[in-house]
């Protein structure tokens, strides 16, 4: 079995304990980085299943992996699995839906609070010298526009509620039950750009969502817009966000993922108004035990072990 996240049993070696019992021959990650398409060729060749992070998993690298039958990916997000080509092959995909969500609930909203208070930006001008009082935004009370109302959404509204913030949704599904007992005003995309002072993105990156966020969007919303992507990076055009900063046509963005592969070059990191995360929000000890846990009961379901958990399955 190879295991590609770098977090995988950091914090709780149960899994590693389940595995063992079973017998299972583990093939780590040790570059203690992402792994490139060549470095997973070379690691793929004879494992049954994998445990994946973000590393690729296109065609070219699944059919060198002639023994593979299941993939448990340590996440939600599939968009670096081909999972046509699994599904024409028979292997077996799973997500670990719902372990991170509390994690990435809060680090939605922490980068809310962060952008809206100028929290890093008073930070950085202390340690500089700057001592001088920077005027923010106030956050209790105002409109929070959640765009995606799955679990993370939901937790976002949850926490916002503490604030007493109006509350505006959109999703592709409508649950009468959980809008109407939430208070959410349910409405389209532009509505929430045009009418809320706060928006937090929580859909997957799939071709209707792609640059979901572009020049005309941001030309709709207030000029004291924060706008929260802890999702996907390709949900929002990184180069209108960009020039809707820089012009400060709204007031701050908080992203935890960009449209690029390579954000450690991102214009936006110019930004004192765009505070950035290293794709981290699910990194918290609970999650990381969480999503370790169910990965291991996934992978050991699809490969027929006695473990049973239920759980999303992507193919």
């Amino acid at each position: 079995m190879l295991i590609t996240p770098r977090s995988f049993g950091k914090y709780d070696d149960e899994p590693f304990r389940i595995m063992k019992v079973r017998g299972v021959k583990i093939v780590e990650n040790e570059t203690g980085s992402v792994l490139s398409e060549r470095q997973m060729i070379d690691r793929v060749a004879d494992v049954d299943g994998i445990i994946a992070g973000v590393d690729p998993l296109n065609e070219e690298v699944l059919k060198h992996a002639k023994n593979l039958r299941a993939i448990a990916k340590y996440g939600v997000g599939t968009d670096n699995i081909d999972l046509g080509y699994c599904k024409k092959h028979g292997i077996a995909v799973s997500i670990t839906k719902n372990a991170n969500r509390n994690a990435v609930a809060d680090y939605t909203f922490a980068l809310m609070l962060n952008v809206a208070r100028r929290v890093t930006e008073i930070n950085n001008g202390c340690k500089q010298g700057d001592w001088s009082k920077k005027v923010a935004l106030d956050v209790f009370g105002k409109k929070l526009g959640v765009i995606g109302l799955g679990a993370i959404g939901r937790g976002v509204i949850h926490r916002a509620e503490g604030f007493d913030m109006q509350i505006y949704g959109y999703d592709v599904f409508h649950d009468d039950v959980f809008v109407e007992d939430n208070q959410v005003r349910f409405t389209d995309v532009e509505t929430i750009f045009k009418e809320c002072d706060f928006i937090t993105l929580h859909v997957p990156l799939i071709p209707s969502t792609e640059n979901l966020v572009n020049a005309e969007m941001l030309s709709k919303a207030k000029k004291n817009l924060v706008i929260v992507n802890a999702a996907r990076g390709g949900i929002i055009n990184d180069d209108d966000l960009y020039n809707a900063l820089k012009n400060k046509q709204i007031f701050g963005a908080g992203l935890d993922v960009f449209q690029t592969k390579d954000p450690q070059h991102s214009k936006l990191l110019q930004l004192p108004n765009c505070i950035v995360g290293s794709h981290t929000a699910a990194s918290s000890q609970g999650a990381v035990n969480s999503m370790s846990l169910r990965a291991v009961s996934n992978l050991m379901r699809d490969l027929n072990s006695s473990v049973e958990q239920e759980d999303n399955v992507a193919v």
